[in-house]
């Protein structure tokens, strides 16, 4: 069992509606059709479908505003280098306004292998009825169009990757069609995102970008959707809010953008959540046709911090060197290990996280080590062979689930986009032993293309000597396996408190086959309520929440754990096709479930708490500060 003392994921602004619902057909327009077509490359070089002298031509629409889009570059790279011998040619296709200069950037940034042509008057968008991006077109010899649809199945949804890819449509369609069979499945449902296209006049000028919808774009989705930040699109301009205006009326109805997992429980700090009203100001503008309005009507621009928020950090930790992250592949975890050389005990009641990239930083943890685990299991990622070909490389070590050692030191918080540093409540702050080391974990995700990160921490030292430690205790939820095919598999745990102790954090933890969790209190002759409630449980949407107000609980107290698993086929997320049984464990294609509560006590001594009514007392391990005199 590894405990996660604090577990911060964000990709709400990598996670956006779905273009095409699941119950929608693929589209079947235009099969069996002749295509006549010229298209104008970015370099101005006319192509004519019919002047081309290859057996297959593909057809790739494609925009790098969309991100699952970008992470098919390398694939189709691949595709047109091992096809081209076979007399195929590839063209992407560009379904934009933006100039040919902008264009050409980014399909050197992307490393795009094959002709890229600007459709700014959506002539091609027309006439093969696209819909989406990416979404690729066959077409024979005599140009006709044999397939269209997905380059390959490894999508249920935008950014909503399957565990393993298991057809790859556009090359069994060139197979087929190159040895003179007919294409067995012509018609497949592309994954992506919408291609924009005129929107008409707009039917009312209620409700307007400029005076209503800016303002709440710059206050709820800015922080992540502007250019060079995670958010895969920008939301800064009026063109850019219309073209994803289904989407964020569509998720925001939802309650899913901005992203905030609880739906009930008590209040927490720095809540992502949307008032009702501009819930319906957003709803209303996509409505109305999403009316421009008067710029004059807009507000100043926001001014985005540089530099440390909080001021300069009493300790800044940096890599080594850069992190090489791949193109694309799984979602990828290393561990840096940060030797902090402190003389003397110290108190952390801050800390600042500053991406070197902020494209691809999914989130951190932060743990402590002070037996030098960490330090080994670096030199042991430093001692395996190197092929040179290796598409992450960079300091520190691999490991998916924490630090890779058991139990931590102790930890330090962790981090997600979107959230603002701030200080911890006054006396209270994370324990640092002096001569500890410091282990960051990164969540870095692909955006397509290859990138580099070296993220930097800043610690926030208490000026104080006596404080209050932050502690981990567990609410397990109980299981030994979970059976194949369960699609709403319960568990449930049990923790009595020992001791009275005041509730500053909640951070749930479960892995891919997570439904649902929930955390229920009872004090001593009190009525049960709800401590955090999150009914779609998602293992890529995991952080630690603070209380608004600490809650003190009195020993005795009952914590209840209830979870529910999704262990069927119908669950995209489950590693496994098909599902068999998974058993409690910590890698991630096991399962565990916790609620992991950050505390403090009166006397600072290590929180004691029963896992059965009457049961015996657990003291968890860890450091705990000695007494000041």
């Amino acid at each position: 069992m590894r405990l996660r003392f604090s577990l911060l994921v964000l990709v709400a602004a990598l996670l956006v509606v779905p273009t095409l619902g699941a119950s929608e057909k693929p589209s079947t327009e235009r099969l069996g059709q002749k295509i006549t077509l010229t298209l104008t490359t970015l370099e101005g070089k006319k192509i004519t479908l019919a002047d081309l002298k290859e057996q297959a031509v593909v057809l790739v629409f494609l925009s790098f505003d969309c991100p699952v889009s970008n992470d098919y570059v390398t694939r189709l790279n691949e595709l047109a280098v091992d096809y081209g011998p076979k007399k195929v040619a590839f063209l992407a296709v560009l379904p934009t306004s933006e100039d040919s200069a902008e264009l050409a950037r980014q399909v050197k940034e992307f490393k795009l292998a094959f002709p890229a042509c600007r459709d700014d008057k959506l002539e091609a968008v027309h006439a093969l009825k696209a819909r989406t991006v990416p979404e690729a077109f066959v077409l024979d010899a005599q140009r006709v169009l044999r397939y269209r649809g997905r380059i390959d199945d490894g999508w249920s949804g935008r950014l909503k990757r399957k565990p393993t890819v298991q057809r790859q449509d556009v090359q069994v369609a060139l197979d087929e069609l190159l040895a003179g069979k007919k294409v067995s499945e012509p018609a497949t449902l592309a994954i992506g995102c919408p291609i924009s296209t005129d929107r008409g006049k707009p039917v009312s000028t209620r409700v307007t970008y400029y005076r209503d919808v800016l303002p709440i774009l710059q206050a709820r989705c800015q922080t992540c959707h502007r250019p060079g930040e995670v958010g895969p699109f920008s939301l800064m301009t009026y063109r850019q809010a219309v073209n994803w205006a289904e989407d964020i009326k569509e998720y925001t109805k939802a309650g899913k953008m901005p992203p905030w997992k609880p739906t009930g429980g008590v209040e927490f700090r720095d809540a992502r959540k949307m008032t009702a009203k501009e819930i319906e100001t957003l709803a209303a503008w996509v409505d109305g046709g999403t009316p421009e309005g008067d710029p004059k009507e807009a507000p100043a621009p926001v001014k985005w911090t540089d530099g440390w928020q909080l001021g300069k950090p009493d300790l800044i930790l940096t890599p080594k060197e850069d992190t090489i992250i791949g193109a694309t592949g799984p979602d990828h975890f290393r561990c840096y290990v940060f030797p902090t050389n402190l003389p003397e005990d110290k108190f952390v009641v801050a800390y600042e996280v500053r991406p070197g990239n902020n494209r691809v930083v999914h989130h951190t943890l932060h743990f402590l080590d002070t037996q030098g685990r960490a330090r080994k299991l670096e030199q042991a990622e430093a001692a395996k062979p190197k092929t040179g070909k290796e598409k992450d490389r960079g300091p520190g070590y691999v490991s998916r689930m924490g630090p890779g050692f058991f139990p931590p030191s102790g930890d330090v918080g962790g981090w997600a986009p979107g959230i603002t540093p701030s200080f911890l409540p006054e006396g209270v702050g994370y324990y640092l032993p002096k001569g500890a080391d410091f282990v960051l974990q990164m969540h870095y995700h692909r955006t397509g293309k290859e990138e580099r990160d070296r993220t930097q921490i800043g610690l926030y030292f208490s000026k104080k000597r006596d404080n209050k430690v932050l502690q981990p205790i567990a609410v397990p939820g109980l299981f030994l396996a979970i059976p194949k095919d369960a699609a709403n598999f319960k568990v449930a745990g049990n923790l009595w408190l020992a001791d009275d102790c005041t509730v500053h954090t909640v951070t749930p933890h479960m892995h891919l086959l997570g439904k649902s969790i929930k955390v229920t209190v009872q004090e001593p002759g009190g009525q049960p309520f709800t401590l955090i409630d999150i009914p779609q449980w998602e293992y890529n949407w995991q952080e630690t929440y603070h209380l608004k107000k600490p809650l003190r609980l009195k020993a005795g107290t009952h914590l209840k754990l209830e979870a529910a698993f999704d262990n069927s086929k119908d669950n995209p997320n489950n590693p496994n096709n098909p599902p068999k049984q998974v058993r409690f464990g910590e890698q991630t294609t096991d399962e565990m479930c916790f609620a992991f509560l950050g505390v403090t006590t009166e006397n600072n001594e290590r929180i004691g708490f029963r896992l059965f009514q009457g049961g015996g007392v657990i003291r968890l391990p860890g450091l705990i500060p000695p007494k000041q005199k």
